[in-house]
């Protein structure tokens, strides 16, 4: 299966988390393995790979209310996986942006 990341996962938690515990969180495509992610991961960035811990988490209902009525739907599915890191291992999501600094 090629791109199992979908996106890294930057929120405030998960940030505690790649300080305290080397962890990181992506989100991923639905039918992506443990394996896989792993894989993906140390290809991608360079690093060595200890654990990989993956969650699906259900979209949440919701409802919309509008002149002609009550429109209902609901948010996408999505699987995340928390990917831990060996000890010296880091990942800098920002190294291969491309983007460089020009100072005047």
């Amino acid at each position: 299966m090629t791109n199992v990341l979908v996106r890294p996962l930057l929120t405030e938690k998960i940030l505690k988390l790649q300080e305290e515990k080397n962890q990181y969180a992506f989100e991923i495509q639905d039918g992506a393995t443990k394996e896989e992610v792993k894989k993906a991961v140390e290809s991608k960035f360079g690093v060595q790979v200890v654990s990989v811990r993956t969650m699906s988490k259900k979209g949440k209902a919701k409802a919309q209310m509008t002149r002609k009525g009550v429109r209902y739907g609901k948010h996408s599915d999505t699987k995340r996986a928390f990917v831990t890191l060996a000890k010296d291992n880091k990942i800098d999501y920002y190294a291969n942006t491309g983007a460089s600094e020009k100072k005047d």
